[in-house]
């Protein structure tokens, strides 16, 4: 690692369920990566889900995954082992949020509570799983294999009834997010204590602060950028800038020079 600048970039809006990247990002990636500016991939996905892209895309670096449950780091990445880590796989893994099975007990426990009912993914068939996710049935499966979160749709809930399963679990210290059709129920997420964490392990590596570069559509901006230093807003048409705007760059979204600018942007800190 050369660099003091970090790139943290929420991914699931440029890298779709199937691995098919907007057109440009790929080779921002492969530009980054020759400026040899880590970059760390921020999303909602399982660390299974998310194990195609990581080789597609040749993601080698760290990675916070299921919504700011955890920081993944590759074997051997930081010289020193992290405290209070797991082995997941292939990679260590710092976790902000209890481990499975403490959101699928806590969903149950919810829904029993609240008296509105709701369907885990974990319980469907590969047919039913395949249907509800709108995805091929192998992308389906990889997506209800969870580490921290529970994934799971309400069964003709309200919003009222929404607004009110959402709140228990906050009481609870758990946290209740969308995520598409679906949604994610996970106990002690933050996405504001992984970027902590990891920033620290970069710290003690690089032996400075990292600059933290935020990247982030308008939906998940709201989240990522508050944990960043500098901020590149991916604008949508008609979108309304994010609460941190002050300290953003923002790019069209869906602009043909959007990434060149991205590139030039984060290797000479112009913001």
């Amino acid at each position: 690692m050369r660099s003091t600048t970090v790139v943290l970039c929420a991914i699931d809006n440029l890298i779709g369920a199937t691995n098919k990247a907007l057109t440009g990002f790929p080779e921002f990636l492969e530009g980054i990566s020759k400026a040899g500016i880590p970059l760390v991939p921020v999303t909602s996905r399982g660390r299974l889900e998310l194990d195609t892209a990581i080789r597609k895309f040749g993601l080698r670096h760290p990675f916070i995954a299921e919504g700011g449950c955890g920081v993944y780091l590759p074997e051997d990445y930081f010289h020193l082992k992290p405290p209070r880590s797991l082995r997941l796989g292939r990679f260590t893994c710092i976790p902000e949020a209890s481990p499975q099975p403490a959101a699928a007990e806590m969903l149950e426990s919810l829904a029993e509570e609240t008296g509105i009912e709701v369907v885990a993914l974990r319980g469907l068939s590969p047919r039913e799983l395949a249907q509800n996710a709108g995805l091929p049935q192998r992308e389906a499966e990889l997506l209800r294999q969870r580490d921290f979160d529970e994934l799971f749709f309400f069964a003709g809930a309200s919003d009222a009834d929404v607004k009110r399963f959402a709140q228990a679990a906050a009481q609870k210290k758990a946290q209740v997010r969308p995520r598409g059709a679906l949604w994610s129920l996970a106990v002690g997420a933050s996405l504001a204590a992984c970027v902590k964490d990891l920033s620290q392990l970069y710290q003690r590596s690089l032996h400075a602060n990292p600059l933290r570069i935020g990247i982030a559509t308008s939906d998940e901006a709201a989240e990522l950028f508050p944990a960043c230093d500098r901020c590149l807003w991916l604008a949508e048409r008609d979108a309304q800038a994010p609460a941190s705007a002050a300290k953003c760059k923002s790019l069209p979204l869906f602009s043909p020079q959007t990434w060149t600018s991205a590139l030039k942007a984060v290797c000479n800190r112009q913001f």
